[in-house]
C-alpha cells in the first residue's frame, strides 16, 4: 500500500515540475533586452531596425532603443523594448554579462573561452571580412605582396581566433560563392624576402594603423612576421595617415554580385564589372585583388552570448540581421 502511495506522490510531484517547467519557458510579453555591442554606427537605419520594432531613442554613438510595434506584420513582438549601448569593448561586455547588465553581448575569442561553458553561444555565418587595406604611399606592388606573402595567417587563426571563422585569401567567403578556396592565402617568406630585397632600403618601413583595438594582438603578430620578411612595419593610432589599416567589413548580401560590389565599395575599389557566370565573378573577383592594394586575411563571424534569462532565438540571421522578435524574457531569481 505504502509503495503505491509512493510511486502515486512520485508521479504528481514530476508532473507538477513538469508544468511548473513548461510554465516558466512558454513565451510571454514584457521587459526590456539589454544588449551591448562595439559598434557605433551613424543612425539606426544603418544599425539595422530589427523586425517588428521601430525606433523609441536614438543617442548618437551611445544607445538606441528600439520599441515594439504594436501593428507589426505577423503579431507584436514579446519583448516591450530593446536597449542597445553601443561603443562597448569585448571585456567591458563580457563583465556586464556576469554582472547580469547586460543580457546579449558580443564574444570574442578569448571572452568565448571563458564564457562557453556556462552560457549559451549564437553565431552567424563568417559574415565580417578581415583584411589589410593600403593607402596611397606605398607605391610599389612589391612591397605590397611581400606582406602578403608574410602573413603567418595559421598561427593567427589557431592562436589568437581560437579557430573562429575561416582563413581567406578571398574578399568573399567560401559559403557565398564556392571558389574562395582558389585564392592562395599561404605564407612564402622566401619569395617574400626576395620581393623586399629588390626595392631600395628607404622604401621598406610601414605604418599599420589598427581599427578595432580588439585586434591589436593581431597587427603585433603581422609586425613581426613582417620582420621576417625585411619589412619594417610599425603600429600607430588609428587616428593618424598610415600606410596600411588593418581593418573589418560586414558583407551584407548573400548573393556573390551585390556582395562583391559591397566589399569594392567599402575599400574604395574599382565597382566590379556585372557577372552573369561563376567564372565572370571569380574574374572580377580577381580583378580586384590584383596589385595587393587589399590582402584579404579573415571571414569571421558573429559571436553573441546570452545571459541566463534570455529565451527563445536565436536572435539573429546567418547574415547577422537582428531577430529579437523571436526572444523573450524569463525573470530569474
Amino acid at each position: 500500500m505504502r509503495s503505491r502511495w509512493f510511486v502515486r506522490t512520485k508521479w504528481v510531484v514530476a508532473a507538477a515540475l513538469a508544468i511548473s517547467l513548461v510554465a516558466a519557458t512558454r513565451p510571454h510579453y514584457g521587459g526590456t533586452l539589454r544588449v551591448e555591442v562595439r559598434q557605433s554606427p551613424p543612425s539606426p537605419e544603418v544599425f539595422g531596425v530589427p523586425k517588428g520594432f521601430v525606433v523609441g531613442t536614438w543617442e548618437a554613438g551611445r544607445r538606441v532603443v528600439f520599441t515594439a510595434d504594436d501593428n507589426a506584420p505577423g503579431g507584436r513582438p514579446f519583448l516591450d523594448a530593446v536597449e542597445i549601448q553601443m561603443g562597448r569593448s569585448l571585456r567591458d561586455q563580457s563583465a556586464d554579462l556576469e554582472l547580469g547588465k547586460a543580457d546579449i553581448v558580443e564574444l570574442g575569442p578569448a571572452e568565448m573561452r571563458r564564457q562557453a561553458a556556462s552560457r549559451r553561444i549564437w553565431q552567424t555565418s563568417p559574415v565580417r571580412l578581415m583584411a589589410l587595406a593600403f593607402g596611397p604611399r606605398i607605391a610599389d606592388v612589391r612591397l605590397r605582396e611581400a606582406l602578403a606573402l608574410s602573413v603567418d595567417r595559421t598561427a593567427i587563426h589557431s592562436v589568437l581566433l581560437q579557430r573562429q571563422g575561416d582563413i581567406s585569401g578571398a574578399l568573399l567567403p567560401q559559403w557565398i560563392t564556392g571558389y574562395a578556396f582558389a585564392f592562395s592565402d599561404a605564407a612564402d617568406i622566401a619569395k617574400a624576402q626576395a620581393l623586399v630585397n629588390g626595392t631600395a632600403v628607404s622604401d621598406r618601413t610601414i605604418t599599420l594603423a589598427v581599427d578595432d583595438p580588439a585586434n591589436r594582438a593581431i597587427a603585433d603578430r603581422i609586425q613581426l612576421n613582417a620582420r621576417d620578411a625585411h619589412l619594417a612595419v610599425s603600429i600607430v593610432p588609428s587616428t593618424g595617415n598610415a600606410d596600411v589599416r588593418l581593418i573589418e567589413t560586414r558583407i551584407p548580401f548573400a548573393d556573390a554580385p551585390h556582395a562583391l560590389a559591397s566589399v569594392a565599395a567599402a575599400f574604395g575599389l574599382n565597382e566590379p564589372p556585372a557577372a552573369r557566370t561563376p567564372e565572370e565573378q571569380f574574374a572580377a573577383e580577381r580583378a580586384l585583388l590584383d596589385g595587393y592594394r587589399v590582402i584579404p586575411l579573415f571571414h569571421l563571424p558573429d559571436v553573441y552570448g546570452a545571459g541566463r534569462r534570455v529565451q527563445g532565438g536565436p536572435p539573429m540571421t546567418p547574415l547577422g540581421e537582428w531577430r529579437f522578435d523571436s526572444l523573450w524574457l524569463e525573470e530569474r531569481p
